[in-house]
């Protein structure tokens, strides 16, 4: 029989209308702004007084407190206003002081019923989120001079394993030079060298003992070096976000040197750059004996008091490279520390190095590259100029009491905030070359909401334009189509709620697209159902006809277009992405309905019935 569906499809059809609004439900129930409280230093972190106190507090100062909620030793204070937030955090952390951990959040707000099903509203990117965006540079430089002094480090081991004798090792933009007693050293050492450093270029200089080996790194080298520090400091970047708990973050390569990183979200942006550019590592070193020679021997002052310093030797047993993982605890007098876990390699150099120095003491070196601005004189015009600079300072000097090895805590830390840091900066990985702040934009709360507002009224007026246009021209039919549309915007936002994707102003822009697309396709029908109608043909065939016959051009013409999003998403970035992800589904939900919804209602209204006259 002509336009009518077996009982299954029905079926089908209902239980993914069913599904997609389940899924999109919880978009109406948008993320409260809230500040949490978790304690310093593990435990319970508010009483009741202390909470009345602090709800009082707010509202003297005109915070309207949602909702105060526990979980996990943790209170969640929800707010009514998201401008609220950051004077709301000062408040609270004038009250509790030290004793507690104070942070800017998002508490979900889907109801438990909706959560059953695992439903979860749409992630908002940061143009309509709000949150930061970073465009930082990598110095290249300081990558290459890093890399020479790892290098030298293992020359300088390699020639006292073999007994060669050395006096001075320089390092020098792209090369390296080691000074030797006599030209038989500085042949011997080159003959060893060339074999385990094949990426330099040699140059023997000098006789007696003026005689020096200089190593001057190749071009293919250098490219190498570079790509590595960029590739690495993205990874590392990468895992930093992670750590903070950043809901779709964008950390991408620009340029041959640039990062951009963004943090939807994240309106602490003095925390973030913290974290984010935090160019800590550490560095474990042996205390020099008193016989040490000059030269192999660094003098560093303590980080906490720089009256106190210790004599060190410049060669490195291991860095933060080498830790596999770290995390904060307190130790038995509840100072804080951090406990580290070092991977195969780190492990086997820790203990090689400690089972023959029990007895000595052992530092950690806290190493941070840093800028400051400087004004200079160019042209007769003062010029704001970047100077980097390294600081390093010991946080502890402990004595080796027996061989270390892959498992070990660091004391002697300030804080347990700095303690947590150090934990997150290790785990996440050291950054392979210094990374410097070039531009830093701020997209407030309001920001989001006023780009918000104005997304969702563009959807509005375009789907109010679409609905008028198609009840004019299509009467009945267009009532059908317009039911159709809004299923199917429905539908587009249950897909992107249900695969985690990101909405972002170019995203909804592909949603204003989609619905004007989305009545194409019931457009091509409903034509084609007037043409069979002028042709002769009876109701019934003429809307049988009208659907089998615009099915492939609607097909292939969605399709081209489905490709031409996928190799957008492929090919593009951000924005570009963004547009992409909502225009692909959307072409797949308007495919749906347009081919089986539209075509269900059309059966259950005129199918299998004399109908007389059709409203089309």
């Amino acid at each position: 029989m002509l336009n009518r569906y077996p009982l299954w499809k029905y079926l089908l059809i209902l239980a993914v209308v069913v599904a997609g609004l389940i899924y999109s439900l919880p978009n109406l129930f948008p993320e409260d702004p809230a500040i949490q409280i978790s304690s310093a230093r593990g435990g319970a972190t508010l009483d009741e007084s202390r909470l009345e106190q602090i709800e009082r507090e707010l509202e003297s100062a005109d915070i309207a407190v949602k909702g105060i909620e526990q979980a996990n030793d943790q209170w969640l204070i929800r707010l009514e206003r998201a401008d609220d937030q950051l004077n709301a955090r000062d408040i609270i952390s004038d009250r509790l002081g030290d004793d507690a951990s104070v942070a800017l959040n998002l508490a979900e707000a889907t109801p438990g019923w909706l959560q059953a099903f695992s439903a979860s509203p749409m992630t908002l990117g940061l143009d309509l989120r709000g949150g930061v965006h970073f465009l930082l540079e990598v110095d290249m430089d300081a990558a290459l001079t890093q890399r020479l002094e790892v290098n030298a480090s293992a020359m300088r081991e390699l020639l006292r394993g073999e007994r060669i004798r050395y006096r001075n090792t320089d390092v020098d933009e792209r090369s390296l030079s080691i000074d030797f007693a006599s030209s038989e050293d500085r042949d011997n050492a080159r003959r060893l060298i060339t074999r385990d450093f094949p990426d330099f270029e040699y140059a023997s200089e000098g006789d007696g003992r003026g005689a020096s080996l200089v190593m001057t790194l190749t071009e293919q080298s250098v490219e190498e070096i570079r790509d590595y520090a960029i590739n690495q400091n993205l990874t590392t970047l990468r895992n930093r976000v992670n750590e903070l708990g950043v809901a779709e973050p964008m950390v991408q390569r620009q340029g041959p040197d640039r990062i951009v990183v963004e943090l939807p979200g994240v309106q602490d942006t003095v925390a973030a750059k913290r974290v984010v550019g935090a160019t800590a590592n550490l560095e474990f070193r042996l205390e020099a004996r008193p016989d040490a020679p000059s030269n192999e021997t660094e003098t560093l002052e303590f980080r906490n008091n720089p009256a106190r310093s210790a004599e060190l030797m410049r060669d490195v047993i291991i860095t933060g490279d080498s830790v596999s993982s770290a995390s904060r605890s307190f130790d038995e007098n509840g100072r804080p520390q951090v406990n580290i876990n070092l991977d195969g390699t780190g492990g086997t150099l820790m203990n090689r190095a400690t089972r023959t120095n029990i007895g000595r003491n052992m530092a950690v070196i806290f190493i941070e590259h840093k800028t400051r601005d400087r004004t200079v004189m160019v042209d007769g015009e003062e010029v704001i100029e970047r100077e980097p600079y390294v600081e390093r300072g010991l946080i502890s000097l402990a004595t080796i009491q027996s061989a270390l090895g892959n498992s070990f805590r660091i004391t002697g830390l300030e804080s347990p905030t700095e303690a947590a840091e150090l934990a997150l900066l290790l785990r996440s990985g050291s950054l392979a070359a210094p990374i410097y702040f070039v531009q830093e934009r701020t997209i407030g709360p309001s920001l989001g909401q006023n780009n918000i507002d104005r997304g969702v009224l563009s959807v509005q007026i375009g789907l109010l334009l679409v609905v008028l246009f198609m009840l004019a021209r299509y009467k009945v039919f267009g009532v059908i189509a317009n039911v159709a549309l809004a299923l199917n915007l429905t539908l587009l936002i249950a897909a992107m709620s249900l695969l985690g994707a990101t909405l972002t102003l170019p995203g909804i822009a592909g949603i204003v697209l989609t619905l004007g697309m989305a009545v194409d396709a019931n457009v091509l029908i409903f034509e084609r159902i007037r043409e069979e109608l002028r042709n002769g043909l009876s109701i019934q065939q003429a809307i049988n006809a009208g659907y089998e016959r615009a099915f492939s051009s609607i097909v292939d013409a969605n399709i081209t277009t489905l490709l031409v999003a996928v190799i957008l998403f492929s090919i593009g970035t951000g924005p570009v992405k963004g547009f992409a992800v909502t225009l692909s589904l959307g072409i797949l939900t308007s495919l749906f309905t347009a081919l089986l919804l539209t075509r269900a209602m059309v059966n259950l209204s005129y199918g299998g019935k004399p109908v007389k006259k059709l409203w089309i």
